[in-house]
């Protein structure tokens, strides 16, 4: 069975080259959109490809809440196998809370209901859950009497998911990865994942890292109703209703958010998606055949959707306008990067610099969106140039600083933790040092400043990572 997405170019497939040209524009002339990643598909082709440097198509990137499509597939291959059935209450599924959870509405909650966010609360429940039960989130949702009744209200809610998912892996006796391996993920060509865990489960509502290419086959799967090659993977009654409207949403802020949901899929105003915080996208465009898939970090989600509509729709079936269309995408497709900040590589003297750590300034709001970092260490690396070391309690990762553009490394902390980096920076000016370290499988970026006046350091981020993150987060836990 063939498992990698054919490559074609986009007149091949009917799409004019300018208009995708015409979605990147518009994106680079935004300051608050940073994009990873982009792949577009057209009839089971994948049309254009790019990623801005330094990240690349084989390095997985963390998914956010992209991760709940997923755990919406595991619990269709459940469904088929008869370890759950939509219509089960979901307390059924949890014998052990029966004298827990009297409420009425909690005892009515159905999977149908959690699968597509109506639970019958008004409101995310995540930390109330967690607060009444830390080591069985589940519990301590159950023990949330819905607002409603159960299927009537639409609230983005994790433990809705999180409920969803720890019902596949207990009737399954696997975590969600080694549960899909099979069904899922080999059968598609989709290896090297990892899933975050929250109370000894993987998340499914949150924490899955893929490549982008991996989004693309799951959004393919779905436009083909579920088939891949000769196979029918996912039941095609399954796909029907997870991908049409199971109950709305017109109290969501943006149009494309309120436009209905599915099981873990929101519709939208062209085709349906999956998306996660930040840019995180799968967007299914059966009208045309084709699927986007995006890799980003931005909190304007709303406008990289309004530049698809704008520019990728009306390319779909317009010849283009010039033969050099072609050749300028591709040319500006392999020259995607993400800015690097520049300065001297080394300062005049580096005894001041090394003497000991950068002591880390506390940061304003609120604590846990605030980096964990405690001091930031300067040393001359063994072969020239700037090596940083971030402390965090007794955590310690080090690495190498590009001057003239990203570093790229994979340095090990001292819990024996691989964490991929790009970092770049260097002195602005005697006394001041800046630079900037992506974490290459997350959307994420630190950006420190280390005065020797004063011998602090300032340590922010770019975009908080959603539920704060210690070093060791920062990775694929695969």
């Amino acid at each position: 069975m063939p498992t990698s997405l054919p490559r074609s170019s986009p007149v091949d497939q009917h799409v004019d080259p300018a208009g995708i040209r015409g979605f990147l524009d518009e994106l680079h002339a935004r300051s608050d959109i940073e994009m990873h990643s982009f792949m577009l598909i057209r009839h089971g082709h994948v049309v254009a490809e790019g990623w801005w440097s330094p990240y690349t198509a084989q390095r997985p990137h963390r998914l956010y809440s992209l991760s709940k499509s997923f755990t919406s597939t595991a619990a269709a291959f459940a469904a088929a196998e008869g370890l759950l059935d939509l219509d089960d209450t979901v307390v059924s599924h949890f014998p052990e809370f029966e004298a827990d959870i009297t409420d009425a509405g909690s005892r009515a909650m159905r999977i149908r209901h959690i699968a597509s966010m109506a639970s019958g609360h008004e409101e995310e429940t995540v930390g109330r859950a967690l607060a009444l039960d830390p080591n069985e989130p589940v519990r301590g949702f159950l023990l949330i009497p819905p607002d409603r009744p159960p299927g009537t209200v639409f609230a983005y809610n994790q433990p809705c998911t999180y409920t969803l998912g720890s019902i596949v892996q207990r009737n399954a006796g696997l975590s969600l990865t080694r549960y899909l391996a099979p069904r899922l993920f080999e059968p598609l060509g989709i290896s090297g994942v990892g899933w975050q865990t929250l109370a000894g489960r993987e998340q499914g509502y949150s924490g899955l890292h893929a490549r982008t290419e991996d989004i693309a086959r799951l959004g393919q799967l779905y436009l083909q109703r579920g088939r891949w090659g000769a196979s029918q993977l996912i039941a095609e009654s399954w796909v029907a209703q997870a991908t049409s409207r199971q109950i709305d949403n017109p109290n969501q802020t943006n149009p494309d958010w309120r436009q209905g949901y599915g099981f873990q899929f929101w519709m939208a105003r062209h085709g349906y998606r999956g998306d996660g915080a930040f840019g995180q996208f799968c967007v299914v465009l059966p009208e045309y055949d084709a699927v986007i898939a995006t890799t980003a970090a931005t909190l304007e989600m709303q406008a990289v959707l309004n530049a698809m509509w704008r520019h990728l729709l009306p390319a779909f079936d317009r010849p283009p306008a010039d033969a050099e269309s072609q050749s300028r995408l591709e040319l500006q497709l392999g020259e995607l990067q993400l800015p690097a900040c520049r300065a001297a590589a080394e300062p005049a003297d580096w005894e001041p610099w090394q003497a000991q750590p950068f002591s880390v300034v506390a940061g304003v709001g609120d604590p846990q969106l605030q980096p964990t970092v405690t001091s930031v260490g300067v040393e001359r690396g063994r072969g020239g140039g700037l090596q940083i070391s971030l402390q965090e309690g007794d955590n310690r990762v080090s690495f190498g600083v590009g001057a003239d553009g990203w570093r790229v490394s994979t340095p090990v902390d001292a819990h024996g933790c691989a964490i991929p980096v790009a970092a770049a920076g260097g002195w602005a000016d005697p006394r001041t040092l800046h630079a900037e370290v992506i974490f290459l499988e997350t959307p994420h970026r630190l950006e420190i400043t280390c005065t020797t006046s004063d011998r602090r350091a300032s340590v922010s981020w770019r975009l908080p990572p959603l539920g704060g993150a210690d070093l060791h987060e920062l990775r694929n836990p695969v």
